[in-house]
């Protein structure tokens, strides 16, 4: 089920990791009847298109420049410290107790609301489905701004409904906004599905990162829901364990059936892990999950007490991303304050220096020349917001920045070194 989101280029480089939940795109059982030879070609044509995309895909273009100029990164999102030590003492127990078992085997619309997390589109369009655009519009008034003012144009998501659409991604809390959908923006959204028989994929990775006492709420909760929604969680996300790319599906009975069914056909490498002084061949994933599931039973124990993982990172996340906040707007930026996530959308109006006296005339996104600009000049790698928008609404986005505030004091105090010169040459 890992074919659904690509964890390893949304991960936080922190606590958490995208390890999204394994199959959610096989979630929706309202296939099209389409022959064989019709669909051959089309998902041939898609899969040369997406290599084409994928090499030029501007998180790994500006991976490799931020490597080349030895620059700060801030751009990709997994956390550059290391994991509780529970969960990787959890691991090492798995990998080595007693229970050898665990070594064993044991084309539809869907409507993505914009921004939204990039791999989503792809690995739609690899399985054949079409994916429906519906962008979150910017109501922003005044100086301090935040993610809750991105909000769904209601008229907008009831229109690009037809009878073809089978399912909705709804990802909360967003990357990369950092925005939490509240409860009538919810129950929005649940009215849509229920009126028109829709899917609910709900991606809640990031659920226990809410910030200024923001609560994240379970949209498969609200009356009518829980029948319709395969909810997505990720252990890389709640651990910092980016790598292990565990994650797992909630939902109804019918619904997870087609997940588990999906999942053994087609997740058939195994990977391998090595052991000191003797190396083992074992499969890694069954070790891994038992680890999160250990991880989870402590945490659980001492929940929503000072001693809380959960509620410890919570607090330094939020307390990292201020202090970015902070770093950004003395620079000439104007962040806007997310109230979940590992990020924030910086508006670069102010901030681009030099860049447009230099730029190049072409059709580029305007964060894209930004970004590539700031990882040469400044020695910053981030992430352009028009990556995360279909090209219809990419001027809806392309001057803002995506940057990850889930990294080490170092690399945040790097940072801050850069923005503090940032309009002096």
């Amino acid at each position: 089920m890992a074919a659904v989101i690509r964890n390893d280029l949304g991960s936080a480089q922190y606590y958490g990791a995208e390890c999204l939940s394994k199959g959610a795109n096989k979630g929706i059982n309202h296939t099209r009847n389409i022959h064989e030879d019709e669909m051959s070609t089309t998902h041939i044509n898609a899969t040369k298109s997406l290599i084409q995309q994928m090499a030029e895909d501007p998180m790994l273009v500006l991976d490799r420049m931020a490597f080349q100029n030895g620059a700060v990164d801030l751009g990709l999102g997994f956390p550059n410290f290391k994991p509780e030590k529970k969960i990787t003492e959890a691991l090492s127990e798995a990998a080595t107790g007693n229970d050898y078992m665990l070594h064993h085997y044991t084309r539809p619309y869907v409507i993505l609301l914009e921004p939204f997390y990039t791999p989503y589109k792809d690995m739609l369009m690899i399985r054949g489905a079409v994916p429906v655009f519906v962008p979150l519009h910017p109501c922003l008034d005044g100086d301090k701004q935040s993610s809750a003012d991105w909000v769904i144009d209601k008229a907008q998501l009831e229109n690009a409904v037809t009878q073809r659409t089978k399912a909705i991604f709804l990802n909360n809390p967003m990357n990369p906004l950092g925005k939490v959908f509240d409860r009538e923006e919810l129950l929005d959204i649940a009215n849509i599905c229920i009126k028109h028989d829709l899917t609910c994929v709900a991606d809640e990775v990031y659920q226990w990162l809410t910030y200024g006492g923001k609560h994240h709420m379970h949209i498969a909760k609200l009356p009518g829901m829980w029948q319709r929604t395969i909810t997505l969680g990720s252990a890389g996300k709640t651990f910092n364990v980016t790598g292990w790319k565990v994650g797992w599906c909630l939902g109804p009975k019918h619904l997870i059936q087609v997940l588990q069914n999906y999942h053994f056909f087609c997740h058939s490498d195994q990977p391998q892990y090595t052991t000191s002084k003797k190396t083992q061949s074992i499969n890694t994933e069954k070790s891994e999950s038992e680890a999160v599931a250990v991880a989870f039973e402590k945490e659980m124990l001492i929940l929503n007490t000072p001693d809380s993982y959960l509620h410890t990172f919570r607090k330094m996340a939020e307390e990292k991303r201020n202090k970015l906040c902070k770093y950004l707007n003395n620079a000439g930026f104007k962040a806007i304050v997310p109230e979940g996530c590992f990020y924030i959308i910086a508006d670069i109006t102010n901030a681009q220096g030099a860049l447009m006296n230099k730029s190049e005339n072409t059709d580029e996104a305007l964060d894209y020349k930004f970004a590539k600009w700031a990882v040469v000049e400044k020695k910053l790698c981030v992430m352009p917001f028009s990556i995360f928008f279909s090209k219809q609404h990419r001027h809806l986005s392309e001057k803002y920045v995506r940057l990850c505030f889930v990294k080490t004091d170092e690399t945040l105090k790097k940072a801050k070194d850069i923005f503090d010169q940032w309009n002096k040459n």
